[in-house]
């Protein structure tokens, strides 16, 4: 080895980078390990000179010395690392980071799914189905249990047959059952003593046809009608006498129609009802002014309360008495209906239930009848009707009876023979 030769002297040699490819250059090829001149085994050590007889100094990588006319080498090939800040300490609720083979889910920016929560939204969903369902169904039956019955429709020789269109008798009680003595100051019924036993102030006949609107027939209790029994009287002496089922028994002979549903309300259902719905707004075409009923109303709309309400249906002091009472109460029948069947009291419970269990308690029907004949019958009357009285012949003064109201026998005969046949009343028949 000559040692004037820079190249050959090993302490000033610096190792050639190992062969590997660079970034625009293919690989070099692989050669057996010492094949090449000059190479230095990465397992030697470069040392400076030192005294004679000890080695010198190791030479780090930078610090051997080039070697004249050598190629030029290379540190080893090294992939540089950019520099990145230690990820915080994970914290509770964090999501974990994702790894190599994570794959993030489409839509979610990168991020990994979420794990679902079990939705128990179709339980809760059959559950409020449940209770829309049970409820109504369950307070139905409520309050047709609760209905106060009694037998009115019974059979009896002579009975008129089935006709046509369905038939209910309304009837109005002045009876003070149930009342305290101030709910009897509060609705001026006067002593019960006076009123000489249970009369009915209001009746109407119901007729309901197949098709078409319904007609209410107001029944003046004044009325000269033969009472089974008894022999002609007046109407509401049938009622004195033998109650609702002689009631019923006296309409049917005088009209020839039969009665399907009975239903009584007392002077206390009245003034229940309209409280419940909150009062009721109704127009007087004339001032009316009763001390025996309580009221003093002036003429024009007006807002009625349950006791003013009462006295407006009892009230005869006015110019045609019986006459103007009837029509009072068929336009206190139409105000009524029309509130309570509206959107805003069938809708609000606190407005509804009330309503129907104070109708339920102060009603009394046949034992036929059920809650659902009440709801078919107010959907009857909410719609269009006809109002009209049964056709008057005049008024006459009858021994043992006082003044007593007259029918026309003939217009009566057709105007009756026309719901028979559930056929509409002829316009001249109709009086309003």
């Amino acid at each position: 080895m000559n040692g004037d030769d820079p190249r050959q002297d090993p302490r000033t040699r610096r190792v050639p980078p190992p062969a590997g490819p660079g970034p625009h250059r293919p690989p070099p090829p692989q050669r057996p390990l010492g094949d090449e001149p000059g190479r230095i085994e990465p397992t030697q050590v470069i040392r400076r000179g030192g005294p004679p007889g000890q080695p010198g100094e190791p030479l780090a990588w930078s610090q051997v010395p080039p070697t004249r006319n050598a190629p030029p080498t290379y540190a080893p090939t090294q992939r540089p690392t950019p520099y990145r800040e230690a990820p915080p300490p994970p914290r509770r609720g964090d999501i974990p980071p994702r790894g190599p083979g994570d794959r993030p889910a489409r839509g979610t920016g990168g991020r990994p799914p979420r794990p679902r929560r079990k939705r128990h939204w179709g339980r809760w969903l059959l559950l409020l189905l449940v209770i829309l369902l049970a409820t109504p169904i369950a307070a139905t039956i409520y309050l047709d249990r609760s209905l106060n019955r009694i037998p009115v429709l019974a059979d009896y020789s002579g009975r008129v047959g089935q006709t046509g269109g369905t038939n209910w008798l309304l009837a109005g009680s002045d009876s003070r059952v149930g009342l305290t003595p101030a709910q009897e100051r509060e609705l001026s019924t006067g002593d019960e003593a006076d009123a000489g036993g249970e009369r009915s102030d209001t009746m109407m006949l119901v007729h309901i046809p197949k098709s078409g609107p319904t007609t209410i027939v107001s029944l003046p209790r004044d009325s000269y009608v033969p009472i089974p029994g008894i022999g002609r009287d007046k109407l509401n002496a049938a009622f004195s006498a033998g109650g609702p089922k002689l009631l019923v028994q006296t309409v049917e002979t005088a009209t020839g129609l039969r009665i399907d549903h009975f239903a009584k309300i007392g002077f206390g259902g009245f003034a229940s009802m309209v409280d419940a719905l909150g009062g009721i707004d109704m127009c007087l075409p004339a001032p009316i002014d009763d001390p025996l009923a309580g009221i003093n109303l002036p003429a024009g709309c007006q807002h009625l309360t349950g006791p003013q309400a009462l006295g407006f249906v009892r009230t005869r002091a006015t110019a045609r008495a019986d006459l103007d009472r009837m029509n009072n109460q068929r336009l206190f029948l139409s105000a009524l209906l029309k509130k309570a069947t509206s959107a805003g009291t069938l809708a609000n419970p606190f407005k509804a239930w009330p309503l129907a269990t104070g109708l339920v308690d102060s009603l009394q029907v046949d034992n036929g009848d059920h809650i659902w004949d009440l709801a078919r019958l107010g959907w009857a009357l909410h719609s269009d009707t006809v109002a009209t009285t049964v056709p008057i012949g005049g008024f006459e003064d009858v021994s043992g009876s006082g003044n007593v109201l007259l029918w026309d026998k003939a217009k009566a005969a057709k105007f009756f023979e026309a719901l028979a046949a559930d056929q509409p009343i002829p316009d001249d028949l109709l009086t309003r």
